[in-house]
């Protein structure tokens, strides 16, 4: 069995540790900038156009819930189903949950152009609408994640001093079967509901149809998975500690692999019924488009079928390639980046084919253009940067993993 040897000696950790986070740091500055000058000059600094109004900002915060989505999928688990085994993660899970939709808050702060009305939808009611559904869904889910999280972050030496804080966090953590059943409902229903917000538009014939809702479930639990344990092991690897058992990480990847097996099915019947079989003259008409003018039908095939889901399920699959770390790592990275791709090419597909009804579009036979601008790509990267500075000092102050020699709550 091949080890991937990516501990780093003992002496220069430290010196690593800060490279790492003053990288982080600069990254995180270089996107308060760039948010700073969206909040000031307004959305005219991105590529947005009212063509195509969701780009990189609406997938980043798409792919941040689907790869946060191992909380609520470990949290069921553990104190629903009460598989004990998984307990060492469950915390872990949360954290990255936690930071997954924090990420996704602050990427549509910056999306929505008056970030300042955030707060309309939870006053002015509208009913009929999924996005509205789905705002109640993530606040009362994030909600949820930060009770969660609470026990965990006043374990922290700091709060010592507050030692009623302890006994709060406490109880927190004793209604965790509880708050498990309620961010089971609340995850299911508003990742569903990220899927029915494309597939209930009648008006966009590549985004309509029923099997969206449940994609969006089946592929978030697979990235969700796959993005906790992939940190996971590189957390292991770095510390040069074992975390969690052989056992354990064997039975997570399997579970992952299950996921995703699951999510394709789904996925190739869904492409078979509607562009195989069957050829609705709207969707027929704005694939032939996406086929000779964009790479999302290329990339679907390549990046979200076959490196995002053919090869990681192979390697999930295979006791020889799951027990190689080198083979581990690529299949959950890949599972990761297979979600992301999705996200993208689900959201730009249906903007950048226009339907043959929109005014201007009758006779046209190229795509509406999009390309993110440099203040785009650097409020990205900052967020990103935001989640890893966050996990690096949670995994280095907060017990998110198993101390050594000490058992896992």
């Amino acid at each position: 069995m091949l080890k991937l040897d990516i501990s780093i000696p003992k002496e220069g950790r430290q010196r690593v540790w800060w490279i790492w986070i003053g990288v982080l740091g600069l990254l995180l500055a270089v996107g308060l900038f760039g948010a700073i000058r969206v909040l000031v000059k307004g959305l005219q600094v991105t590529g947005l156009s009212d063509q195509v109004p969701w780009g990189l900002w609406i997938t980043q915060d798409l792919s941040s819930i689907a790869t946060g989505a191992g909380a609520f999928t470990f949290s069921a688990i553990v104190y629903l189903f009460r598989i004990k085994k998984y307990r060492p993660i469950a915390r872990a899970a949360v954290f990255v949950g936690f930071l997954g939709y924090s990420s996704a808050m602050l990427s549509l702060a910056m999306d929505i152009g008056r970030p300042d009305r955030f707060w309309h939808p939870l006053v002015f009611w509208n009913v009929h609408s999924v996005l509205w559904e789905i705002t109640w869904c993530v606040i009362l889910y994030s909600t949820v994640l930060i009770l969660e999280f609470l026990p965990i972050l006043f374990e922290n030496s700091y709060f010592d001093r507050w030692p009623k804080l302890r006994v709060y966090g406490g109880m927190i953590h004793k209604a965790a079967p509880i708050f498990a059943g309620i961010g089971l409902g609340l995850s299911l229903l508003h990742q569903s509901s990220l899927g029915a917000t494309y597939g209930v538009l009648s008006g966009r014939a590549i985004w309509y149809k029923p099997s969206l809702p449940v994609m969006f479930i089946l592929s978030a639990v697979a990235g969700g998975i796959s993005m906790t344990l992939l940190l996971t092991v590189l957390v292991s690897k770095l510390t040069g500690r074992q975390i969690i058992t052989e056992e354990l990480r064997s039975d997570i990847s399997r579970l992952a692999g299950f996921a995703l097996l699951a999510y394709l099915y789904l996925k190739l019947w869904d492409w078979a019924a509607t562009s195989y079989y069957s050829h609705s003259p709207g969707a027929t008409q704005a694939l032939a488009l996406l086929q000779t003018t964009t790479p999302y039908t290329r990339t679907f095939w390549w990046i979200e079928i076959v490196i995002g889901g053919i090869l990681p399920a192979l390697i999930l699959f295979t006791d020889r390639f799951r027990k190689n770390d080198r083979y581990l790592l690529f299949a959950l990275a890949a599972i990761v980046v297979g979600v992301t791709v999705n996200r993208w090419n689900v959201t730009l597909s249906g903007l950048v084919a226009p339907p043959h009804w929109s005014p201007g579009v009758l006779g046209r036979i190229i795509s509406a253009p999009y390309l993110p601008t440099w203040n785009e790509i650097i409020v990205s990267l900052g967020i990103i940067a935001y989640a890893l500075l966050t996990f690096s000092f949670g995994v280095r102050y907060l017990p998110i993993f198993p101390r050594k020699d000490e058992p896992s709550h």
